[in-house]
């Protein structure tokens, strides 16, 4: 799911005055252009809307054109607030979260929670796989440097010898 996602030709509306109704939200976005829907989602208790509505247009050059002159405009002496929507799943569905049960996206909670401890299970193994393999070229490094040193004490070089002599024949 995308959260960040708007319908470019749903609008959201918002201070809607509690005589506003389905009929009348029409009347006010039709100017605008076709409409394909018009939603007032209720409060389950009340079973009135809760000072909000969805208007879909057919056109997105519609929405954007109600939107522009809409929002900020009064209706029943309330100011109204006119955004881009976004999609009815992530609020639940049309009605909204207070009509879905508690155990409604039980089986996707569990997905997500095995996924994630995979994901963690996953990393946990790189990062131990990435230590080791930095182990092991630390420790190939110093053996390769203990090879050094031995190969230095054994073959002679001959600035160092030339560097000794020098030291030896100042200090005398």
């Amino acid at each position: 799911m995308n959260g960040g996602q708007v319908q470019k030709n749903t609008l959201y509306v918002g201070g809607l005055a509690e005589e506003v109704d389905e009929k009348i939200l029409h009347a006010a976005f039709v100017p605008f252009g076709d409409i394909k829907d018009v939603k007032t989602p209720l409060d389950q208790a009340t079973q009135k809307h809760r000072s909000f509505g969805f208007v879909t247009f057919l056109e997105r050059e519609d929405a954007a054109a109600a939107m522009d002159n809409m929002d900020g405009s009064e209706m029943y002496g309330r100011v109204l607030t006119v955004n881009y929507a976004f999609p009815e799943k992530i609020k639940g569905g049309e009605q909204g979260w207070a009509a879905q049960p508690i155990w409604a996206d039980a089986d996707t909670w569990f997905e997500r929670q095995q996924h994630e401890e995979e994901m963690r299970r996953l990393e946990a193994e790189q990062k131990a796989a990435m230590q080791e393999a930095e182990r092991i070229h630390l420790q190939k490094m110093a053996t390769e440097r203990e090879g050094e040193k031995e190969d230095d004490s054994s073959a002679a070089d001959p600035m160092a010898m030339a560097e000794a002599e020098a030291l030896n024949q100042k200090s005398t």
